[in-house]
């Protein structure tokens, strides 16, 4: 880029800035935007499951922090951030290092260490988080078994103090465990420069939709004025999500008994959407309940009479065929 361009580039970016806002990720001196930011990563050995959760005053930090991949590790990596440390890292996990070896590898590779701030999480629950001594202060972290979590500009230690105890003390998935993670910190003051965007990502082997992938939970808050109230609300819509990928796909795989769970689940957390109602009513009757299967279904229609159509012809539920209530329910004029 010659001189001239990069004049125009520089001024174009200070432009974009409003006036009178003071904004940290352009530091002085420096081309690289800081990272800076407060984030967990987490293992759950019941589940199977790793994560990452992460909040900051940086447009989409989602897009540079969270890596995980199912039975491997989760990497989060910011300040700075060499983006690199993130399929860097699983890879290096992957390979067999310990999250400590990982680290030391990535650091020794790196033309700026002091700068970087890095957590990883192996999936056998080992972890480390590191903070280099260049880092914009507050900055630090906390480790133990099966988390991660670090920040940096942020209101002090006691936002990663809060994090560690709402983490170990919260009950529910990993994923609630992850926000309520977030959730402290934010509590207690978080980013000191303010709140911009949020994410969570949770991945299990198979769990992505289809089973095709391991992304389980995939949810960003890129430029929101309350990134975690909208990361909380996205993440309602990811857990049921989550439960309804992994149910329908037991049941494509013949495992009916196995699916009514997870349908079930993800049926109390959508409360009325029709959709989800109307898988549940396809496996349950695949799992032998067809009593229940019709309920689900009579549901279904009420909220969302359109589906008939497909009902009357869907060979999931053509054993339905001679059931009066099947037929009363499809043929059912719309009020």
């Amino acid at each position: 880029m010659s001189q001239n361009l990069k004049v125009l580039f520089l001024s174009a970016v200070v432009l974009l800035i409003p006036s009178g806002e003071t904004r940290a990720e352009i530091p002085h001196g420096s081309g690289d935007p800081v990272v800076s930011t407060f984030s967990i990563a987490a293992w759950d050995s019941a589940a199977g499951e790793l994560g990452v959760a992460v909040a900051s005053r940086f447009f989409a930090v989602g897009t540079v922090v969270p890596w995980a991949k199912a039975d491997v590790g989760a990497v989060a990596t910011q300040s700075f951030a060499n983006t690199s440390f993130g399929w860097r890292g699983l890879e290096l996990l992957e390979q067999g290092d310990t999250p400590q070896e990982a680290l030391q590898k990535l650091l020794q590779s790196d033309d700026d260490p002091d700068r970087r701030q890095i957590g990883i999480v192996s999936a056998d629950g080992r972890s480390v988080t590191y903070t280099g001594k260049s880092c914009v202060p507050w900055a630090g972290g906390r480790a133990g078994h099966g988390y991660a979590l670090q920040g940096n500009i942020l209101t002090g230690e006691e936002v990663v103090l809060a994090m560690e105890k709402a983490f170990l003390e919260t009950r529910g998935s990993l994923a609630d465990r992850l926000y309520a993670a977030l959730s402290a910190g934010d509590a207690k003051g978080g980013d000191s420069r303010g709140r911009q965007s949020a994410a969570m990502i949770v991945v299990k082997a198979g769990a992505g939709y289809g089973g095709f992938t391991d992304r389980a939970i995939d949810i960003r808050v890129d430029d929101h004025p309350d990134p975690f109230g909208e990361l909380g609300r996205l993440l309602r819509f990811a857990q049921m999500n989550y439960a309804w990928n992994e149910g329908w796909t037991l049941f494509t795989r013949r495992r009916a008994a196995e699916a009514l769970p997870h349908i079930e689940r993800a049926a109390r957390l959508a409360g009325a959407n029709p959709e989800v109602l109307y898988d549940l009513a396809v496996i349950r009757l695949a799992a032998g309940e067809e009593t229940s299967a019709l309920d689900a279904l009579e549901q279904a229609l009420a909220v969302n009479p359109n589906l008939r159509a497909q009902a009357s012809g869907d060979t999931d539920l053509a054993s339905l065929k001679g059931n009066a209530r099947f037929q009363a329910l499809v043929r059912r004029e719309k009020k």
